[in-house]
């Protein structure tokens, strides 16, 4: 009786400590935290290759510190990838660029779907497909420069929070994609000439400063009729280049666009009409009937309600009011980016 007491309370231990050793190689090999530093002193070099370290599917956040540098990368973030936060140095000194564009050849040939140039949805520098990702005091910039479309951020993920970063391009910078994504920019800075902010996502932008680089639009909302909000900005400022004085704060992309503008200041830049109907599409010729356009005590050169064009909207206080952050981006499942 005794061997086999000693027999079994040995293959418990063994058990035992396999297991042991077993967890602990799944902590080294899926840490939480991860830098990158290009000269050699963290644990990668590039950010796309913290990025696919980072266990797929984890449940446990994941962030990603980043030393400041210049990251010439066209990252991915794919959809199996959730829960990680890149996290830069400083938001001047830490920089992923590309310089992709639409209509630029592709060095690698066909892409998947048998293109061999890329166009305005695979020009990003950066693509962000999985939930929860979160970017802090980053600069992520496409450098193509005015060749037409080429996106620097690109976001389908749900969940997606920016804070203090900054999106530098020309025409269509930021990629506020598809519908089922709910987006978050606080204290972030935007520029670019043409459509620069664009999408179908549904986006609030929060202190954020909005620099119009040439005389266009600064967005182009293709919000669907199902959805209840669009593009919301929040205490932004819109400022511009010295040469520019005729922008428009919008023009609707798709026949449902939603874009509201609330409590910002309006630079001299923003014409007292306000906004473009985007006369000139064969497939949707009047969409002024179905978008939503609207301001709230928005202040500076640029605010002129009385001169607005008939179909856009100046907000009531009461209607003002549900303009919340969980009303905006709240869901189903109740999210609050705050909290994070």
């Amino acid at each position: 009786m005794k061997r086999i007491f000693y027999f079994k309370f040995i293959t418990f231990l063994f058990f035992y400590a396999l297991s042991v050793l077993y967890l602990h190689a799944q902590g080294t090999k899926y840490p939480s935290e991860i830098i990158v530093a290009q000269d050699g002193n963290g644990n990668y070099k590039t950010i796309q290759e913290a990025v696919n370290s980072v266990r797929d599917l984890g449940e446990q956040e994941v962030k990603i510190y980043i030393k400041n540098g210049i990251y010439k990368e066209k990252l991915i973030i794919p959809s199996w990838k959730i829960k990680i936060t890149l996290i830069g140095e400083s938001a001047e000194n830490t920089v992923i660029t590309n310089a992709d564009y639409s209509g630029k050849a592709n060095p690698l040939g066909k892409d998947a779907f048998g293109h061999t140039t890329f166009s305005t949805y695979t020009s990003f520098t950066v693509l962000v497909q999985g939930n929860d990702s979160h970017f802090e005091n980053l600069s992520i910039i496409n450098s193509a420069g005015r060749v037409g479309q080429a996106v620097a951020l690109h976001v389908e993920g749900d969940r997606f929070i920016a804070k203090h970063c900054r999106f530098l391009g020309n025409q269509d910078t930021l990629y506020a994609a598809i519908e089922n994504s709910r987006q978050y920019y606080l204290n972030c800075y935007i520029e670019g000439t043409t459509d620069f902010i664009f999408g179908k996502a549904t986006v609030v932008f929060q202190n954020c400063t909005i620099k119009s680089l040439s005389d266009s639009y600064v967005t182009a909302a293709s919000t669907s009729a199902q959805q209840k909000f669009g593009f919301v900005f929040q205490n932004c400022k819109l400022i511009a280049d010295p040469a520019v004085t005729k922008a428009y704060l919008g023009r609707p992309w798709r026949p449902y666009a939603k874009t509201v503008f609330m409590t910002c200041n309006l630079g001299k830049h923003i014409l007292p009409e306000g906004w473009n109907p985007w006369k000139g599409d064969v497939m949707f010729p009047d969409k002024e009937l179905t978008v939503f356009y609207a301001e709230y005590k928005n202040n500076g050169d640029g605010a002129s309600p009385k001169t607005r064009l008939p179909w856009a909207k100046q907000l009531t206080a009461k209607e003002a009011k549900s303009y919340t952050l969980e009303n905006i981006l709240g869901g189903i499942d109740q999210w609050n980016p705050i909290k994070n």
